[in-house]
Protein backbone atom coordinates (compact mmCIF):
# COMPACT_ATOMS: atom_id res chain seq x y z
CA UNK A 1 0.00 0.00 0.00
CA UNK A 2 1.18 3.38 -0.87
CA UNK A 3 2.06 5.90 1.81
CA UNK A 4 0.17 9.55 1.53
CA UNK A 5 2.01 11.86 3.61
CA UNK A 6 -0.52 15.23 4.06
CA UNK A 7 -0.84 18.19 5.43
CA UNK A 8 -4.54 19.66 7.27
CA UNK A 9 -5.00 22.89 8.47
CA UNK A 10 -7.10 23.87 11.44
CA UNK A 11 -8.79 27.47 10.53
CA UNK A 12 -9.90 29.34 13.41
CA UNK A 13 -11.03 32.82 12.34
CA UNK A 14 -11.39 35.93 14.67
CA UNK A 15 -15.16 34.11 16.25
CA UNK A 16 -13.36 30.81 17.57
CA UNK A 17 -14.82 29.28 15.01
CA UNK A 18 -12.75 25.99 12.31
CA UNK A 19 -13.69 26.19 8.66
CA UNK A 20 -14.53 22.60 7.32
CA UNK A 21 -15.65 22.06 3.64
CA UNK A 22 -18.26 19.37 2.61
CA UNK A 23 -17.47 16.56 0.54
CA UNK A 24 -20.33 15.22 -1.27
CA UNK A 25 -19.37 12.44 -3.61
CA UNK A 26 -22.09 11.69 -6.37
CA UNK A 27 -19.97 8.83 -8.24
CA UNK A 28 -16.95 6.88 -8.26
CA UNK A 29 -16.00 4.42 -5.68
CA UNK A 30 -17.10 6.87 -2.53
CA UNK A 31 -20.93 7.78 -3.99
CA UNK A 32 -23.10 8.54 -1.27
CA UNK A 33 -20.35 9.21 1.36
CA UNK A 34 -20.73 13.03 2.88
CA UNK A 35 -18.52 14.66 5.59
CA UNK A 36 -16.98 17.37 6.57
CA UNK A 37 -13.59 17.74 6.70
CA UNK A 38 -10.13 20.50 7.48
CA UNK A 39 -8.95 21.99 4.66
CA UNK A 40 -5.22 20.37 3.04
CA UNK A 41 -3.83 17.71 0.89
CA UNK A 42 -0.87 15.76 0.32
CA UNK A 43 2.55 16.70 0.21
CA UNK A 44 4.90 17.29 -2.84
CA UNK A 45 8.15 15.17 -3.44
CA UNK A 46 10.52 17.07 -1.57
CA UNK A 47 8.17 19.97 0.36
CA UNK A 48 7.85 20.16 3.89
CA UNK A 49 4.79 19.00 5.93
CA UNK A 50 4.63 23.08 6.84
CA UNK A 51 4.72 24.10 3.38
CA UNK A 52 2.12 21.53 1.81
CA UNK A 53 -0.25 23.22 4.62
CA UNK A 54 0.56 26.54 3.34
CA UNK A 55 0.24 25.84 -0.47
CA UNK A 56 -2.90 23.81 0.34
CA UNK A 57 -4.42 26.99 2.35
CA UNK A 58 -3.53 29.27 -0.46
CA UNK A 59 -5.55 26.24 -3.21
CA UNK A 60 -8.23 25.82 -1.09
CA UNK A 61 -8.98 28.75 0.80
CA UNK A 62 -7.46 31.59 -1.27
CA UNK A 63 -5.55 32.42 2.32
CA UNK A 64 -1.93 33.74 2.35
CA UNK A 65 0.57 35.48 4.14
CA UNK A 66 -0.64 33.92 7.32
CA UNK A 67 1.42 31.65 9.44
CA UNK A 68 1.08 28.80 10.87
CA UNK A 69 0.71 28.03 15.01
CA UNK A 70 2.36 25.14 14.85
CA UNK A 71 1.72 21.07 14.64
CA UNK A 72 -1.17 19.98 16.86
CA UNK A 73 -1.49 16.49 16.08
CA UNK A 74 -1.12 13.37 13.50
CA UNK A 75 -2.86 10.88 12.42
CA UNK A 76 -2.50 7.33 10.22
CA UNK A 77 -5.14 5.42 8.92
CA UNK A 78 -5.67 3.64 5.66
CA UNK A 79 -7.70 6.32 2.93
CA UNK A 80 -10.07 5.76 -0.04
CA UNK A 81 -9.34 7.73 -2.24
CA UNK A 82 -11.78 9.19 -5.36
CA UNK A 83 -10.36 6.88 -7.77
CA UNK A 84 -10.56 4.21 -6.03
CA UNK A 85 -7.16 3.59 -4.91
CA UNK A 86 -6.20 2.92 -0.85
CA UNK A 87 -3.44 4.55 0.25
CA UNK A 88 -1.82 4.41 4.03
CA UNK A 89 -2.60 8.69 4.98
CA UNK A 90 -0.41 10.07 7.67
CA UNK A 91 -1.53 13.70 8.01
CA UNK A 92 -0.54 15.83 10.43
CA UNK A 93 -3.03 18.79 11.50
CA UNK A 94 -0.98 22.12 11.90
CA UNK A 95 -3.44 25.55 13.38
CA UNK A 96 -3.52 28.85 11.93
CA UNK A 97 -5.46 31.83 12.69
CA UNK A 98 -7.46 33.97 9.70
CA UNK A 99 -9.55 36.60 9.69
CA UNK A 100 -13.36 35.23 8.52
CA UNK A 101 -13.13 36.08 4.45
CA UNK A 102 -14.95 34.63 1.40
CA UNK A 103 -13.40 31.42 0.03
CA UNK A 104 -12.02 31.53 -3.07
CA UNK A 105 -12.33 28.24 -5.21
CA UNK A 106 -9.70 29.37 -8.11
CA UNK A 107 -6.92 27.21 -6.94
CA UNK A 108 -9.22 23.82 -6.88
CA UNK A 109 -8.49 21.02 -8.79
CA UNK A 110 -10.84 19.07 -11.16
CA UNK A 111 -11.33 16.82 -7.91
CA UNK A 112 -12.31 19.51 -6.21
CA UNK A 113 -14.57 21.22 -7.85
CA UNK A 114 -16.79 17.74 -8.09
CA UNK A 115 -16.70 16.84 -4.53
CA UNK A 116 -16.77 20.07 -2.43
CA UNK A 117 -19.90 20.80 -1.85
CA UNK A 118 -19.46 23.88 0.45
CA UNK A 119 -17.70 25.48 3.68
CA UNK A 120 -19.08 26.59 6.68
CA UNK A 121 -17.48 27.98 9.73
CA UNK A 122 -18.40 25.90 13.01
CA UNK A 123 -18.32 26.98 16.53
CA UNK A 124 -17.22 24.46 18.90
CA UNK A 125 -20.96 24.07 19.96
CA UNK A 126 -21.81 23.36 16.42
CA UNK A 127 -19.36 20.02 16.35
CA UNK A 128 -20.31 18.90 19.78
CA UNK A 129 -23.86 18.98 18.84
CA UNK A 130 -24.26 18.02 15.21
CA UNK A 131 -25.07 14.55 13.48
CA UNK A 132 -22.83 15.23 10.39
CA UNK A 133 -19.96 12.97 9.99
CA UNK A 134 -17.12 15.36 10.62
CA UNK A 135 -13.49 14.23 10.22
CA UNK A 136 -10.85 14.44 11.88
CA UNK A 137 -12.45 12.42 15.03
CA UNK A 138 -11.26 14.04 17.97
CA UNK A 139 -11.45 17.36 16.11
CA UNK A 140 -12.65 19.18 19.12
CA UNK A 141 -9.91 18.11 21.38
CA UNK A 142 -7.41 19.10 18.47
CA UNK A 143 -8.84 22.91 18.29
CA UNK A 144 -8.01 23.31 21.73
CA UNK A 145 -4.41 23.43 21.19
CA UNK A 146 -4.39 25.46 18.29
Amino acid sequence: MRSRPSSRLLVIDQFGCVLLFKFSHSSGPLIGKTYWATPGGAVDEGETFEAAALRELEEETGLVGLDLTGEVGRRSFELPLTSGEVVWAEERFFGIRAERSPISDTGWTENEREVMADHRWWSEQELRETCDTIFPDGLIDLLSKV
